[in-house]
């Protein structure tokens, strides 16, 4: 059994997919992008900009699910330029109160909307 998530407070699916989906004790999130709820379009700010973004779409969409940041078991950060890993490394671990999940980070040459961060999670319930 899945339940859907949606919240206003992060941004629509910019295709054929859900927010997050909620299942046996979990929440799975799609890759957030650095867009604002309200214009759907990329926040500016570069690679801090758009990492606090996503990390507050995150949140919001964990929090819709009944659970939070402090929760995550597992994510993967996607970024265009690992030189920049420093930056969002500092950044996503500004969101974790020191109970870090385990964690991918890759580089890729070009995310939807030409964003420079996207980062998905798991999350317990």
């Amino acid at each position: 059994m899945k339940e859907i998530i949606y919240t206003e407070k992060s941004p629509k699916a910019i295709g054929p997919y859900s927010q997050g989906v909620k299942a046996n004790g979990f929440v799975f999130t799609s890759a957030q992008l650095p867009l604002d709820p309200q214009t759907g379009e990329v926040v500016e700010g570069g690679f801090v900009g758009q990492t606090h973004r996503v990390m507050q779409n995150i949140k919001a969409v964990l929090e819709q699910a009944g659970t939070s940041l402090d929760n995550v078991v597992k994510a993967t950060v996607y970024i265009t330029d690992m030189d920049q890993f420093g930056t969002v490394n500092k950044i996503y671990g500004e969101y974790f109160s020191g109970n870090y999940p385990a964690r991918a980070c890759i580089e890729i040459s070009r995310l939807a909307k030409d964003a420079l961060v996207e980062i998905e999670v798991v999350a317990a319930c």
